[in-house]
């Protein structure tokens, strides 16, 4: 066999993903940079990648007063700083996924999952930074309660990926850390 036949038979095909075909800023937004493009559960890899981040946040969060504002609503504690990021990303990433969508002609594709970065943060939205800090074990369980809530959509939430394009994508992984976080919060509430 020549080199030609040879690299046919046994080299590793290289298989187009769609993220390539939008450009490389939309790109890394849209697969938080890079955990999207995961060939296996792109969704979890996502999400634990905000999982992960949301520690230095609480951390930075902490350390500055003027961000660590959590304000108790009877047993659950809102912080704000984590809803304002949550806000943040959901409306920032309104035009990327948008673009992303059209330039690959896709619906909601997996190695979209700047959306999941969205519901991580706004599930942390519903536990003080403090808290996160004093029990990192409560990023776990906000991860799994995340992933529950977005792979089953329970309780209305695959309502929210009818709305049109980008917002679809979004919005019901909003909706999804919004129930996650108020578990969270109840869980937060009883172990402090």
């Amino acid at each position: 066999m020549n080199k030609e036949e040879l690299k046919e038979k046994y080299g590793k095909k290289r298989v187009p993903h769609q993220w390539r075909g939008t450009d490389f800023i939309s790109a890394q937004i849209c697969t938080f940079f890079g955990s999207g493009m995961s060939p296996k559960a792109p969704g979890t890899m996502g999400s634990l990648a905000a999982a992960i981040v949301a520690y230095p946040m609480a951390l930075l969060f902490s350390k500055c007063p003027c961000l660590d504002i959590s304000i108790p609503l009877g047993n659950l504690t809102i912080n704000f700083a984590f809803l304002a990021a949550a806000l943040i990303v959901f409306f920032a990433a309104i035009p990327f996924v948008k673009k992303a969508m059209n330039d690959t002609q896709t619906e909601d594709p997996g190695w979209i999952v700047i959306d999941e970065v969205c519901g991580i943060f706004m599930t942390f939205a519903f536990v003080s930074s403090s808290a996160l800090l004093a029990a990192p074990w409560l990023l776990a369980i906000g991860f799994g309660l995340f992933r529950f809530f977005d792979i089953l959509k329970p309780l209305g939430i695959h309502k929210f990926e009818a709305f049109p394009g980008a917002w679809g994508v979004m919005a019901d992984d909003l909706l999804g850390g919004v129930y996650a976080g108020i578990l969270m919060g109840v869980i937060a509430a009883i172990t402090f």
